[in-house]
């Protein structure tokens, strides 16, 4: 019986906050007869190639202890991947809105339509956009999730080169 995503999300969640990261996602799957661990991490600023090694390690103990304590929990083996979120991840969480201030987004709203405009701003409460010129104060309960639009060259870009 291989362990849920939850029960490893519940034991994971304090060892990556001791590296400084947070616990974005774990899912669990299916390889043969192996199982494979990912696990999804991000931080302010970003996730360096050393912090993913560093998360990596202080998983790989934590999963090793919970073999030890629960034999079989994992499978009869597993494979650990770490890695950060891809830019399709929606933003749902305050700390995901802080993250991409900067950036242009796309908010679904629960009730309106879609709105576009790059986050200037992003706290516990709200998102600012600025749309067009002109700010727009989002109330996080208000929101159902963004999406960061991929830019190839942000406006004034070209200017600089």
């Amino acid at each position: 019986m291989t362990a849920s995503a939850a029960r490893l999300s519940e034991v994971l969640a304090p060892v990556v906050e001791k590296t400084g990261a947070d616990l974005e996602n774990v899912d669990v799957s299916k390889a043969g007869k192996r199982s494979v661990v990912r696990v999804v991490v991000d931080r302010d600023g970003g996730v360096s190639m050393d912090d993913v090694a560093d998360v990596s390690r202080a998983v790989s103990e934590a999963l090793d202890g919970l073999d030890e304590a629960e034999p079989g929990i994992l499978g009869p083996s597993y494979v650990l991947e770490v890695t950060s979120p891809g830019v399709e991840r929606p933003l749902t969480a305050p700390r995901h809105w802080r993250r991409n201030v900067g950036r242009l987004v796309t908010v679904v709203l629960h009730e309106g339509p879609n709105v576009t405009g790059r986050v200037t701003a992003a706290d516990d409460e709200k998102v600012v956009l600025d749309v067009d010129g002109t700010e727009r104060i989002l109330p996080l309960p208000d929101v159902v999730r963004g999406t960061v639009q991929v830019e190839f060259s942000r406006k004034g870009e070209e200017d600089d080169a």
